[in-house]
């Protein structure tokens, strides 16, 4: 049976190490990071991250400020908004709560978010750092897959990797973190399973990385003996939160496979809060330069 893949374990250590990194900059600068989030209208999919991003800020001693917009709110009010945080000394990160409402172009706000305090590391300044291999602010949960894989201990010089799902949040930010530590990587998306080709790229990954919102698409039967499962898929199946990989199946042949939940999700919240850090110093370093 594979070894659970737990994301809390992993989160606590770097939250232990980012409270006292954050004492220390409070110490040193007198003040400590700031996170501010938009939200536009009330959104049931986003209210457990949120409710995290606020427990996280809070323990770490973060300071975190909330601005919730009406539901029918206009581009241009929100844009307004943006320009506002950007301009604002005392804000080290901003974060734009996702689903937006359908009159709001989400992509353009996030351009406009100062690459500097881009907590998400969603904009296009530094999606072109990990393309780069230089990130300093990366994608939360692409962070947390390589975190996750990386705490196995394996090396992944060469070793086969293949990704399910291309999205701008996990699967294309993270088949080029995982090139820049020389992976052989394979993306897969909807063209592959239309093909049909799907079961023979999972077959022989050593590393596994899903992503794509729909339980049960990967078969337990296709993991290949001894590979690191991460499943990032969170579906309701009746009253059960389940991944996108069989998940009983898929044990009996992984070495590593994360739980859904508890694997991927903590660890997504603890890269936001280690990002926001990031950028407070990267802002600091700035004025004293």
């Amino acid at each position: 049976m594979a070894e659970l893949l737990k994301g809390k374990p992993i989160a606590d250590k770097i939250k232990e190490d980012l409270k006292k990194e954050i004492e220390d900059l409070k110490s040193k600068f007198g003040k400590s990071p700031k996170l501010v989030a938009v939200q536009i209208g009330e959104n049931s999919s986003s209210a457990v991250y949120l409710k995290a991003q606020i427990k996280n800020a809070e323990n770490l001693g973060i300071e975190y400020v909330l601005n919730t917009l009406p539901e029918d709110t206009p581009q241009q009010e929100v844009e307004q908004l943006i320009d506002d945080l950007n301009k604002d000394e005392d804000i080290s990160a901003i974060i734009l709560q996702l689903p937006v409402p359908k009159q709001i172009d989400a992509k353009r706000l996030v351009n406009l978010i100062d690459s500097v305090k881009d907590a998400e590391g969603m904009h296009p300044s530094n999606l072109g750092q990990v393309l780069l291999g230089k990130w300093s602010l990366a994608p939360c949960t692409a962070s947390a897959c390589l975190t996750l894989v990386e705490s196995t201990g394996i090396d992944l010089y060469g070793k086969e990797v293949v990704i399910v799902g291309h999205s701008e949040i996990v699967g294309k930010p993270l088949s080029l973190m995982l090139l820049s530590k020389f992976a052989t990587t394979t993306v897969c998306h909807i063209g592959t399973g239309e093909r049909g080709v799907l079961p023979e790229h999972i077959k022989r990954a050593e590393v596994l990385v899903v992503a794509v919102g729909k339980a049960g698409l990967i078969k337990g039967e296709w993991i290949k003996e001894g590979a690191i499962v991460v499943d990032v898929g969170i579906n309701r199946v009746g009253d059960k939160i389940v991944g996108d990989v069989e998940f009983q199946e898929a044990s009996k042949r992984a070495a590593h496979i994360t739980p859904v939940p508890g694997g991927v999700g903590p660890l997504t919240t603890t890269m936001l809060m280690k990002n926001t850090v990031e950028a407070f110093k990267a802002q600091k370093a700035k004025k004293i330069i």
